[in-house]
């Protein structure tokens, strides 16, 4: 587009951005910082507070399109906010207001972005606790708090401790027995696992980093699953509570075996696959669950076959047409290359051998490709391409010759459309060959 703009009478393309829309730094920094200074003078009055909340969020909203301009001033916003949270005196109206503009500022930009920047000291961790123990869980107009307290806990959660030496004398005061600190977090995340608000997320979050930690992996972990496979047995998607279990129990999972070591939660794989057999989300008419599901069928896959690189993938050459020329000269080296490495590649597929699980996790993601929503199939596609990535070579020929049956005249646009998303993310990891590609069946989509 020419800098200046386009000439009188000559229209602008229609999809073009305007130079206009285009924001260059965070230029409210001052005000967010003042808006942020003056919420102690703002709270107790409901006028000023909702004034106060509509323009942040005003100014938030701005950056919706381009959040990475608020990583500069991420962490100062968090610390003055957190400031005001730490602060004994201050009214739990007050606080509430904090975490809401903190929950306003990772709308924008993302948790996980804005994940790491919470401070996760030892000296964190029981205050933290104590509030999130304070906390109403089906109070409606405080669920931000909530839902940050759970983010900020799943970061403490990873201090290098066994958290043992936290519970010290486990007789409190009172003569009471104290909840051991272990026990008290898993407690925190089952509660909010099946609530319906958005801390529901975040505790799925914060059961991907708590569950994965060696002590808690060696005591909790079998437990915890049962947990979760039980309530996922007993919950029917066909009921709005039913929905609201079965979506954080998914969500817990897929997460866990997202962030876990494969060693940890390959042991549990097959029963987790079992369940999710007999959940037949795919029937179900919630399209998050279906999603769900899809996500949690490839991180099953993924858990069952080993994280390796296929040797056998497409090696696209040098885009630079002068490096290819030169390159010419050393064509011999690299054939004998070629052929050394293409032999390495038969004897590790050899002495690979794919589970029996595999099988049912690539026929679920293929129903997938034909669902009726976009982000199911979407996701799908996905997992065709990571798991197909880690097969031998003859398998993940078979996956593409089952793929290729969705460009069947007897099936249906979703299904076209899903095969063509699974198809552009195999083509984007090397894993369509030319071979493939040549021999006409791909030509004829």
């Amino acid at each position: 587009m020419d800098p200046a703009g386009p000439e009188e009478g000559e229209e602008r393309e229609p999809g073009a951005v305007s130079e206009r829309g285009v924001l260059e730094s965070f230029t409210e920094s001052r005000e967010v910082a003042e808006l942020i200074a003056n919420l102690g003078g703002v709270f107790g009055e409901l006028v000023t507070r909702e004034m106060a909340v509509e323009r942040f969020v005003g100014i938030m909203d701005k950056y919706q399109e381009q959040p990475h301009l608020l990583d500069r001033h991420l962490e100062g916003m968090m610390n003055s906010l957190l400031d005001i949270v730490r602060d004994k005196g201050s009214p739990p109206a007050l606080v509430h207001l904090a975490f809401k503009f903190l929950y306003i500022i990772t709308k924008v930009r993302g948790y996980k972005r804005f994940l790491p920047l919470f401070p996760h000291e030892v000296r964190d961790l029981q205050p933290v606790l104590d509030l999130l123990a304070e906390q109403n869980p089906r109070d409606s107009e405080t669920w931000e708090t909530r839902y940050m307290l759970l983010l900020w806990l799943s970061m403490i959660c990873l201090i290098p401790f066994d958290l043992a030496r936290f519970d010290g004398n486990l007789v409190s005061e009172g003569g009471k027995a104290r909840q051991p600190t272990m026990d008290r977090i898993l407690e925190m995340a089952k509660c909010y696992l099946v609530v319906s608000d958005k801390a529901r997320d975040a505790a799925a979050v914060l059961v991907s980093k708590f569950i994965v930690r060696p002590d808690v992996r060696q005591s909790r972990m079998a437990e915890f699953l049962d947990w979760v496979l039980s309530m996922l047995s007993k919950s029917s998607s066909q009921t709005m509570e039913g929905t609201v279990i079965v979506n954080g129990m998914l969500q817990a999972l897929a997460q866990l075996f997202k962030h876990g070591k494969r060693e940890d939660c390959l042991p549990y794989a097959v029963t987790v696959l079992e369940c999710l057999d007999k959940c037949k989300l795919s029937e179900s008419n919630q399209m998050v669950l279906r999603k769900l599901g899809m996500k949690l069928v490839q991180r099953l896959g993924l858990t069952f076959v080993k994280p390796k690189v296929a040797k056998w993938r497409y090696q696209r050459g040098c885009r630079s047409l002068a490096a290819n020329l030169q390159a010419q000269g050393a064509v011999v080296q690299n054939q004998k290359r070629e052929a050394a490495a293409a032999a390495e590649a038969d004897d590790d597929d050899e002495e690979y051998d794919i589970p029996a699980e595999i099988e049912n996790v690539v026929e679920q993601l293929l129903v997938g490709l034909k669902d009726k929503d976009t982000i199911v199939r979407w996701s799908a596609a996905k997992g065709i391409g990571r798991i197909t990535g880690r097969l031998p070579k003859e398998l993940a020929d078979d996956v593409i010759g089952s793929l290729l049956d969705c460009f069947s005249f007897q099936e249906t646009d979703n299904a076209w459309h899903g095969g063509c998303l699974a198809l552009a993310e195999l083509g984007r990891r090397g894993l369509l060959l030319p071979s493939r590609i040549s021999d006409g069946e791909l030509e004829s989509v």
